[in-house]
């Protein structure tokens, strides 16, 4: 029982600093950068670091915390065949792409830099970060769905 409790307090944190973290990066950082609001690339290359870190370091603990509680929440034909567990299943497969989309975002963004640009860099990696912070945000999403319960008023 208090296996589970830690998983579920690791994985909520984590997944809110992941997200947070993108979706700051994605809305207020890049934006700033690709506008003209800083003048080197220091502080992007620090910031693209630091998410690059967060993102690693969350994403290995959301899969070792979520794969804890679905081994103990759920049969294989649980997670197949309910809609909790095809809710799961949804989250893993957003855990991948966003995984993905902030490790293909940062090489675009730490690319442009080490080229001593800033602007382009920034415009160029803020689609895949925007991407990136919506698949953050539909899994916070699922994850209240599965916390609520709400497969129970389907």
């Amino acid at each position: 029982m208090v296996d589970v409790f830690l998983a579920q307090t690791v994985h909520l944190i984590f997944a809110g600093i992941w997200a947070g973290s993108v979706f700051y990066v994605a809305f207020v950082v890049l934006p700033l950068a690709r506008d003209g609001a800083f003048n080197t690339t220091k502080p992007l290359e620090a910031i693209s670091g630091k998410l690059t870190t967060i993102s690693r370091v969350s994403a290995l603990l959301l899969l070792l915390s979520g794969g804890h509680l679905a081994g103990s929440r759920y049969t294989a034909d649980g997670l197949f065949g309910t809609t909790d567990g095809h809710l799961v299943l949804g989250m893993v497969a957003l855990w991948a792409i966003l995984a993905a989309l902030v490790e293909i975002g940062a090489k675009r963004l730490e690319a442009g830099l080490n080229g001593k640009k800033l602007r382009e860099p920034a415009g160029d990696a803020l689609p895949l970060y925007r991407a990136a912070a919506v698949v953050a945000v539909a899994l916070l999403v699922v994850g209240g769905a599965l916390t609520s319960n709400a497969a129970a008023l389907l």
